[in-house]
């Protein structure tokens, strides 16, 4: 039986990019995922790609009204949510952490972090405190260490780190709340960080390439899935290596004075 088999599963943000890929492996592992966009024609034409039963409903994460519409569908259509992915994600303020206007610092932390406390709170209430769940939250890197130019998305993705840890205190024993941190991933959100500049992105990466969606979303499934019964407050990171630091790349010749050493003259042998 695959792992997920007979439940369901919201991912926000879920048209594209990492988001497409976490409902793609979702659905493998036998799950009815219902995916959301900002606009129901792109939810939809997500879920048809995924086909196995997946359904689209449009709601923009930071809509309270919409995201109640959400949950409530998801119960009326399958009778249970036992998953709900926190993928929805935004980064319109780029530039030194005090020279963001307070309208793009706002939307950051409307998306990244109010979003994702709306959406667990409805889930919990509507099923998961009762009957048990699972809720991950895609994080980043960036909410682990400092970056030029991306500081306030940082900043709500540290918050989101922590948020995920009192989420798991206090929807526990019956909820799991765990969080993912990918690295640079090949992304449209992204882009900027590995576009035109790819070689030299891999080139600081300890695994020596930039990420797929895929590699993401492998870990959302296992921190979904019943293999992660026992862990919740944890953030996972996916980064190939980059929080690491400058990988250090031994040439082809440091390895010769590793060879063994030449047999000695017989006159010097030991007797």
């Amino acid at each position: 039986m695959s792992p997920l088999e007979g439940r369901t599963a919201i991912v926000t943000g879920a048209s594209r990019g990492i988001g497409l890929a976490v409902a793609d492996a979702l659905a493998e592992a036998g799950a009815t995922v219902i995916v959301t966009a900002r606009t129901e024609e792109a939810a939809v034409a997500a879920a048809s790609q995924l086909g196995r039963g997946a359904l689209g409903v449009g709601a923009h994460a930071a809509d309270e009204e919409a995201a109640r519409a959400c949950v409530e569908f998801a119960l009326e259509r399958t009778g249970r949510l036992d998953v709900l992915v926190n993928n929805a994600g935004t980064n319109p303020a780029y530039g030194p952490i005090c020279e963001v206007d307070r309208a793009r610092f706002m939307k950051t932390v409307e998306v990244n972090l109010w979003a994702p406390l709306l959406w667990s709170g409805l889930a919990a209430r509507a099923w998961m405190s009762e009957h048990g769940g699972a809720i991950v939250n895609v994080a980043s890197i960036n909410g682990l260490k400092t970056s030029a130019g991306t500081g306030v998305y940082g900043v709500t993705k540290a918050a989101l780190i922590h948020q995920t840890r009192q989420l798991a205190m206090e929807l526990g024993p019956r909820v799991r709340v765990n969080a993912v941190a990918p690295g640079v991933v090949r992304t449209k959100l992204a882009e900027t960080l590995w576009q035109n500049h790819e070689e030299e992105v891999a080139g600081r990466t300890a695994l020596g390439r930039i990420g797929e969606p895929p590699d993401v979303a492998s870990a959302v499934r296992f921190l979904a899935g019943p293999e992660a019964s026992w862990i919740t407050g944890e953030t996972l990171v996916v980064d190939g290596g980059q929080v690491l630091g400058q990988p250090i790349r031994p040439r082809a010749a440091a390895y010769d004075s590793a060879a063994p050493p030449a047999p000695a003259p017989a006159s010097e042998a030991a007797p």
